[in-house]
């Protein structure tokens, strides 16, 4: 028997990218079976308290920051509505600036009254406003209004 002896030579170097390579790619490979295999918590769902679940699927809002242009003139501002899953936590106008509130003198007091009642009674149903600030009312009223159709629950 004749044994041809052969040598192999390895680098240490290519032996340490070689493992790290390796350890990156299973890595991957489970972040990526993590990511896209359906599942969740079954054992939440079988568990007596899963009210809270329902509570969830049946919230009003999606929580975040909406926002509506309301465009007066030449000029345009934001109209900004901050909702959590079930309430209207804050409504604001966002680049107001010097000339708006100089055309518009009732902007910002029709505003105010409005966000007020609005976070108050979380509707916009029952906003009441003033004969004087009719017209500058419904225009507030409807950009809020976009902005939480916006935020509107798909449920």
């Amino acid at each position: 028997m004749s044994a041809k002896t052969k040598i192999v030579v390895l680098h240490m170097k290519e032996l340490i990218y070689t493992g790290v390579f390796a350890v990156l790619g299973i890595l991957f490979v489970i972040l990526l079976i993590m990511m896209f295999l359906p599942g969740g918590k079954k054992e939440d769902s079988a568990s007596p308290t899963s009210e809270p679940d329902t509570a969830e699927t049946a919230s009003l809002y999606i929580p975040g920051i909406y926002t509506t242009e309301l465009v007066l003139g030449n000029e345009s501002i934001d109209v900004e509505v901050i909702v959590d899953k079930d309430s209207i936590t804050s409504i604001r106008m966002v680049n107001l600036n010097d000339a708006v509130t100089t055309m518009y003198p009732l902007l910002q007091p029709t505003f105010d009254s409005i966000c007020a009642q609005a976070i108050e009674l979380q509707s916009l149903e029952s906003i009441s406003y003033t004969p004087d600030s009719k017209y500058t009312s419904l225009v507030l009223l409807e950009a809020i209004q976009n902005s939480l159709d916006k935020a509107k629950s798909k449920n």
